[in-house]
């Protein structure tokens, strides 16, 4: 393969994943969105860090910084602010991610909850789109410790990847060990930017605090190197 289109490729990649991943600017497992919702006037604040430390042919060494701020709405939603496309290496394409999401249904007695919701994307930096957006509808069980969620979403074509209107299924589980600790993982179908499964491990080392140490693993492309490490930290206050 020539050099050029190499090169070409590899950029093209490394923009669609970071102005597609990480942009659920509300409360989720590692990157689907979860059935919580926060109640009226409740804030939640929360820094997500990706990191790929070594070179491979599908996706380079980088690190990415997402901000993003959660606030209770009432109604059984919550409102979102994400700012994403902050990438090292490489030039920032800067993105807004208002978001909104909502319980639909909810049965406390059969731990049952149906939930949706939206993200809009507002390119200001470096555009290569004008508006994009991100639905989705789920739902959440509970089994004793245990939660699984699964739903489908849609997508506007270039928020994901270029030319096409994505769909496909997220799905989550979630294994609580203790009140601070809890196995998980998520996953979001397809061979496109957010096409990741990420399990990995959730640490409340206090009430206000969480912790989530992840490793998201590409659909595509894991053998020759779609692969990173993910942290995120969070505060409720």
């Amino acid at each position: 393969m020539p050099p050029k289109f190499t090169l070409m490729r590899f950029f093209t990649f490394l923009f669609f994943l970071f102005a597609a991943f990480q942009t659920n600017a509300q409360q989720t497992v590692f990157n689907v969105p979860t059935a919580d919702v926060l109640d009226k006037g409740k804030v939640y604040v929360e820094l997500d860090a990706a990191f790929k430390f070594n070179n491979q042919e599908s996706l380079r060494r980088f690190s990415s910084f997402v901000p993003r701020v959660v606030v209770g709405a009432g109604g059984r939603t919550e409102v979102g602010l994400n700012v994403i496309g902050n990438i090292n290496p490489g030039a920032d394409s800067t993105i807004l991610v208002p978001t909104v999401k909502t319980k639909f249904f909810q049965n406390k007695k059969q731990d049952l909850t149906i939930f949706g919701g939206t993200n809009f994307y507002i390119p200001v930096r470096n555009r290569s789109y004008k508006f994009g957006t991100y639905s989705y509808l789920a739902a959440a069980k509970t089994f004793g410790k245990t939660r699984v969620t699964a739903g489908g979403f849609a997508v506007s074509k270039n928020v994901f990847a270029p030319k096409a209107v994505r769909a496909g299924g997220q799905f989550a589980i979630e294994q609580t060990i203790n009140s601070k600790l809890t196995f998980a993982a998520d996953w979001f179908t397809g061979k496109h930017a957010n096409g990741y499964f990420t399990p990995g491990i959730i640490y409340k080392p206090h009430p206000k605090v969480t912790a989530y140490f992840s490793y998201s693993i590409g659909n595509a492309d894991a053998r020759r190197g779609n692969h990173y490490f993910l942290f995120e930290l969070g505060y409720n206050f």
